[in-house]
């Protein structure tokens, strides 16, 4: 998972994953979040909670680099985003409601896909479909032919491939049986465990909360930490 080219600096990595002071995000003019403050250190999983329409959402986009910050100090691993945020996307995985595969190609196409993108080799490809049980037979299902549960596996492989160090996964248990949330929660531990940075908003709080080592709570745009 790991290559210098694409890998930060030994500086990058003494700073917090996630270091939001004072951010303010508009959405068509208004403030979807409202001064917010977060910090997450690598190697964390951080749960974010709230209802629906809190900010949760947007709260990923703006640390993807999809929503421009209006006002305060933002930086994501290491880089201020409000500078190039386009050079801190190769670095972030962002995993919504959408899966972001070609449904057209095979498991092990869809990741050969990404890895030509990043540079990863076939050593690469395999340990990710080894990683989220993806190996064998599996690797060579068209996606469209995938359980619900093994088309998130397989877009999580895609963010090892792609060697994201930040995850942001969004209702990532959604739709899953039993089964397939607990291979999911299996392959966030196991990335995590090899550096990766993960944060997850949820409505499956009991399942989440097992997961993750901390937990904030979004609200009309501000975050808090959960009691």
């Amino acid at each position: 998972m790991s290559d210098p080219a694409t890998n930060p600096t030994p500086a990058d990595r003494s700073a917090p994953a996630v270091d939001l002071r004072g951010v303010i995000a508009l959405l068509g003019g208004f403030p979807a979040l409202s001064g917010i403050d977060l910090r997450v250190e690598r190697g964390e999983i951080v749960l974010v909670a709230g209802p629906n329409g809190a900010g949760k959402s947007t709260l990923l986009n703006v640390c993807a680099g999809l929503v421009p910050v209006a006002r305060g100090h933002a930086e994501v691993l290491g880089t201020d985003l409000r500078g190039d945020r386009g050079a801190l996307r190769h670095r972030i995985g962002l995993l919504g409601h959408r899966n972001g595969l070609y449904a057209d190609l095979t498991v092990a196409e869809n990741l050969a896909f990404w890895a030509d993108m990043v540079g990863a080799n076939e050593a690469e490809i395999a340990a990710a479909l080894t990683s989220a049980g993806l190996d064998g037979r599996l690797s060579s299902v068209r996606v469209s032919a995938l359980s619900a549960g093994q088309r998130r596996r397989t877009a999580l492989a895609v963010l090892l491939v792609r060697r994201a160090e930040l995850w942001l996964l969004d209702e990532p248990h959604a739709g899953l049986d039993p089964s397939g949330r607990d291979e999911l929660d299996d392959l966030i531990r196991l990335a995590v465990a090899s550096g990766v940075t993960v944060i997850l908003a949820s409505h499956d709080l009991e399942r989440s909360r097992a997961l993750a080592g901390r937990e904030i709570a979004v609200k009309g745009g501000t975050v808090s930490e959960a009691a």
